[in-house]
């Protein structure tokens, strides 16, 4: 399994031209097994949709209905131990609270975060995939 950043998923979906050839092949690689999408992921876009700083194709609705019937892809819950951990994250880590959900999701479910966050993928304490 993997985890997708916010926008390594709307990218995927809308502008793979974005995509670092690692992005790509491992998210390729995945399809067949799980492509994990936190369900703060879903809250992110959501929130840039209404805020204008992206724009859709679709309806958001239909975006979604969409974009989370693509092969391999799964809501990743956020559960307690999640939560949890996002408020725990060791070292230097910035005070965005979806990327340390995000990040945690990650850390829990022991899995690549696939992000071009540079702040994320500095971050030692995640494996990721820029």
């Amino acid at each position: 399994m993997i985890v997708l950043d916010t926008h390594i998923w709307v990218w995927w979906l809308h502008d793979e031209a974005k995509l670092t050839n690692a992005q790509t092949e491992i998210i390729k690689i995945h399809e067949s097994d799980v492509i994990g999408i936190s369900v703060f992921s879903i809250w992110e876009v959501a929130k840039l949709v209404e805020r204008k700083r992206i724009e859709l194709p679709f309806p958001l609705h239909e975006w979604f209905a969409q974009a989370l019937s693509y092969p391999g892809v799964r809501i990743l819950d956020l559960t307690p131990e999640i939560a949890i951990e996002s408020t725990r994250l060791p070292g230097e880590f910035h005070r965005d609270p979806a990327d340390q959900v995000i990040v945690a999701t990650a850390r829990i479910h022991q899995c690549a975060l696939v992000t071009s966050d540079e702040k994320i993928r500095h971050y030692p304490h995640v494996e990721s995939v820029g």
